[in-house]
């Protein structure tokens, strides 16, 4: 756990996390905007090997117009990233992007309730893996 993530060690492979983790951030109502390979970004430009590593852009719709409509510059911190790796041990973990930690930036009633809300259902797709 960090100051701005939480996650855990899940028992399956690294393919099926991903896809995992897709499905139950659409039961949430979220759905995967973008995918960044970062191992194989780091491999095309760098010619450097890293294990698996996926950063899941997610959003929930109606969560995100709410908070653009409180705040506009509030894009600058969405979506709500989700990275599924391989760990040191071999193992795949999965980290969520905590967006009360993030959102708290904004310093905003509306937009707090609205992080809150949204935590909610990342710990909910967390403890569904």
């Amino acid at each position: 756990m960090s100051k701005y993530a939480f996650g855990k060690t899940v028992a399956m492979s690294f393919d099926q996390a991903c896809k995992r983790v897709a499905e139950e951030l659409a039961k949430e109502g979220f759905g995967v905007l973008t995918e960044i390979d970062a191992a194989a970004t780091i491999k095309k430009k760098l010619g450097k090997e890293m294990p698996p590593y996926k950063i899941l852009g997610a959003c929930n719709p109606n969560f995100a117009h709410q908070a653009l409509e409180a705040e506009p510059e509030i894009g600058t911190l969405l979506p709500c990233n989700v990275v599924v790796r391989q760990d040191a041990a071999g193992g795949t973990r999965v980290d969520f992007m905590d967006p009360q930690a993030v959102l708290e930036l904004v310093q905003r009633k509306e937009v707090d309730a609205i992080a809150g809300q949204v935590r909610e259902r990342l710990q909910r797709v967390m403890n569904a893996l």
